[in-house]
């Protein structure tokens, strides 16, 4: 079957496919998109009618990649794809974020958007294709939709920006970042940089959005390309009762309002607010109550957005009585925990994390098996949000997608200002982020923590790493807006913008902005990222008061591992054959080894509690990777002992003879009177042999004695010149029927 098909160019000659109509038909909207040889497939289902008293939107998107896409097995036992990692759940998140405000704000329906890899190109990554291939698939279906928006990855390499730059390219850019926008606005931003100016930040983000046009354009005309053109279903998920809204504002405004301006707690505040709400329900008739209830409590929340945010665009103060740039009270300590390797307690208002870091070896480095994506990763970072950080009663379960999405922002703070790339810090790195208390901007609360407990544990980061959460309020008709600094959870819920930004003194990190409104220009985006820029240096100057340096040193029992390099002809000397060498090495130093080839050369980490076990190790991987040189001495031990000298190993499985001539000036008659196995003796490589032979001596290590003169060596024959005694020796070696075995020299 032929499908609808509509093609655009990425603007330097990459083509992106989007069809509709060839697969999944039965959905009420799929498409297939597709850059080079990277397809992703998008569907999307949509309930007829919305559950009974549901008054938000039940959305759920979801991304999977088929490992049968690159040609490749999945992990595991049952060798199928089970549950998402943590990079398809990213992806998700990206594209949720991206959608769902895009929805009418009555419309209650369960929806289901799902995008699978069906084919993966290596060095064009399908997260920057996934929002575009949801939106497609939204945009041909009949579910009512604001859209269309699509998203891109924008890089700078080589000082030019690029959009949706390959994996190569990736390798040479310092931004990493995913913005999604419609036609008019950016709607959400993620991603990493290199610590770029915030200049550099709008001219990406302006960049990325023109873009964006092109592929909501592309859209467009393929919605007008269907030859049914899916009008958009008509719906009723909402009943209204304009006398009761106005009752309810009528009657609760007031009071909202002056409690938002009590500068209360967050507690005393949602508990002043719900007795505002029990108060109203308790006029209203208590045979109505209940069939009123689900639309008082829809009306009571819209006066809570409207007092709330009418206080803060009029008074110009907030909930808590801060200025709209003032940071709260800040808190620091460190060390606070005697037995981890590091530990900070980052406080700011009411808002806490305590964060640990824990330094490990190669080993203990993450794999990352995506069917796209193989890697491993040295630095990890787990966030983590219990239940009674917000006062509430929950289950206990695995991380949701919220925790890891905060993770793997405060990750990405951190990453670039942790010294892996220094021969002097061979260490695994992992960061766990335990919130005890949240009232917004928990993970800036991480990145912050997260710096501390870095230096607490003695690593030397490039630059102390902080972060700040932003919010906004507009009014449209007035055309006021209200930048905030620092926002409470409320001040979140309710406000148009929850941009958070982290880096160091000289430029940002990260960052992730998600926009709930319709239109937002460059110029308030500047100045929220001047505001945030202040806001961040004002955060480092209160940490640089507890923590101005890294410690010198580690704590005692904080791992020491040495770094060395060998030979890449000798990682399998060290190893041995199924790694008996290296097994044997670590049992006998209390040590812990790993060896990798990079870059022509094999890298050795050594880890132990102590250096002087470390020492010892060091000492044998250097002598199994070491070729023996004439002239150096070394310390040997006794393997064996003949009547015409001792077989010394001087080097690990390396043995030398040490003729019995060598061995002292006087003469000795019994080897085994002066020398028996397992002694220690030092030698000297006298000389290697034609066969590859080891001569030693431990007598020209000994002072001479008074008056000895080195006997001349005399001269031997050639083999020709020997008459019978050359002929007794070939017979020697068999040829002449003699018993006497051959020598080993």
């Amino acid at each position: 079957m032929i499908g609808i098909t509509k093609k655009f160019d990425l603007g330097d000659g990459r083509e992106v496919t989007i069809e509709t109509g060839k697969l999944a038909k039965q959905a009420d909207g799929s498409v297939v998109v597709r850059m080079g040889d990277t397809m992703l497939l998008a569907t999307v289902c949509c309930k007829k009618e919305a559950a009974e008293n549901v008054d938000f939107m039940p959305l759920q998107v979801e991304y999977q990649e088929k490992y049968a896409a690159v040609g490749r097995f999945p992990g595991g036992f049952f060798k199928r794809e089970s549950r998402p990692s943590e990079y398809e759940i990213l992806i998700a998140r990206l594209v949720d974020r991206a959608l769902r405000p895009l929805f009418p704000n009555d419309f209650h329906a369960e929806t289901q958007v799902l995008v699978t890899l069906i084919s993966g190109d290596k060095n064009n990554l399908p997260d920057a294709l996934a929002c575009l291939a949801a939106s497609s698939a939204l945009a041909v279906s009949d579910i009512p939709f604001l859209g269309p928006i699509s998203e891109v990855r924008v890089g700078r390499v080589d000082g030019q920006f690029v959009i949706n730059p390959t994996v190569d390219d990736m390798h040479h850019s310092d931004i990493d970042m995913i913005v999604a926008a419609s036609m008019d606005n950016i709607m959400m931003v993620e991603g990493e940089m290199k610590e770029i100016s915030e200049a550099d930040m709008v001219a990406a983000l302006n960049f990325a959005h023109e873009a964006i046009k092109i592929q909501c354009q592309a859209q467009l005309e393929l919605v007008a390309m269907v030859e049914k053109a899916n009008p958009k279903r008509t719906y009723c998920h909402e009943n209204k009762d304009e006398e009761l809204r106005e009752l309810v504002h009528k009657v609760t405004y007031d009071k909202v309002y002056a409690i938002a301006k009590a500068q209360t707690t967050k507690h005393e505040r949602a508990d002043a607010f719900a007795a505002i709400l029990d108060e109203f329900l308790e006029t209203i008739p208590e045979e109505e109550r209940d069939e009123k209830m689900p639309l008082v409590k829809r009306y009571y929340h819209d006066v809570e957005y409207d007092a709330m945010r009418n206080m803060i665009l009029h008074d110009r103060t907030r909930l808590d009585g801060r200025t709209l740039d003032q940071i709260r009270p800040i808190w620091i300590e460190t060390d606070y925990l005697p037995s981890v390797h590091g530990s900070a307690i980052f406080t700011r208002g009411e808002t806490q994390s305590l964060t640990t870091c824990t330094l490990g070896t190669k080993l203990d480095e993450q794999t990352i098996d995506g069917a796209v994506i193989e890697d491993s990763s040295r630095f990890i970072l787990h966030y983590n949000f219990p239940p009674f950080s917000v006062g509430e009663v929950k289950r206990i379960g695995s991380a949701g997608r919220r925790e890891i999405g905060h993770g793997n922002l405060a990750h990405r703070a951190l990453k670039p200002m942790i010294p892996f790339d220094s021969t002097d810090f061979p260490y695994t790195v992992r960061l766990v982020s335990d919130i005890l208390e949240s009232n917004g901007s928990s993970s800036m609360a991480t990145v912050c923590a997260g710096t501390l407990s870095l230096l607490d544990c003695g690593v030397k980061l490039k630059k102390p790493v902080s972060g700040i959460a932003m919010g906004l309020i507009t009014d449209e008709k007035t055309g006021k807006y209200a930048i905030l600094s620092d926002i409470l959870g409320d001040e979140d819920h309710l406000g148009d913008m929850d941009f958070k930004v982290c880096g160091t003194r000289d430029g940002i990190t990260a960052c992730q902005m998600d926009i709930k409104i319709n239109g937002l220009s460059s110029e308030i985006m500047a100045e929220a990222l001047e505001q945030a820029r202040k806001g961040r240096l004002h955060i480092l100057d209160k940490m640089n008061e507890v923590m101005p340096a890294p410690r010198e040193d580690y704590k005692p029992f904080v791992p020491r591992i040495v770094q060395i390099i060998i030979p890449k002809e000798y990682i399998g000397a060290v190893i041995g054959t199924g790694g008996k060498v290296i097994q044997e090495l670590q049992r006998e130093t209390n040590t812990v080894i790993n060896i990798e080839e990079k870059d022509g050369v094999g890298i050795v980490d050594v880890a132990a509690a102590n250096v002087d076990d470390i020492n010892r190790a060091i000492e044998r991987i250097k002598g199994l990777s070491t070729a023996p040189e004439v002239g150096e001495v070394y310390d040997g031990v006794v393997k064996g002992i003949q009547t015409f000298g001792a077989f010394v190993e001087f080097l690990p499985n390396v043995e030398g003879l040490l003729h019995v001539s060598e061995i002292a000036y006087k003469r000795i008659e019994n080897v085994a009177d002066v020398l028996k196995e397992g002694d220690e003796i030092k030698v000297k490589l006298i000389a290697i042999d034609d066969k590859g032979k080891f001569k030693l001596s431990h007598r020209v290590l000994l002072p001479k004695p008074e008056g000895w003169v080195e006997p001349t060596p005399r001269p031997r024959p050639e083999r020709g010149d020997r008459g019978d005694r050359g002929d007794r020796g070939d017979r020697r070696h068999g040829n002449g029927g003699s018993s006497r075995p051959p020598r080993r020299f």
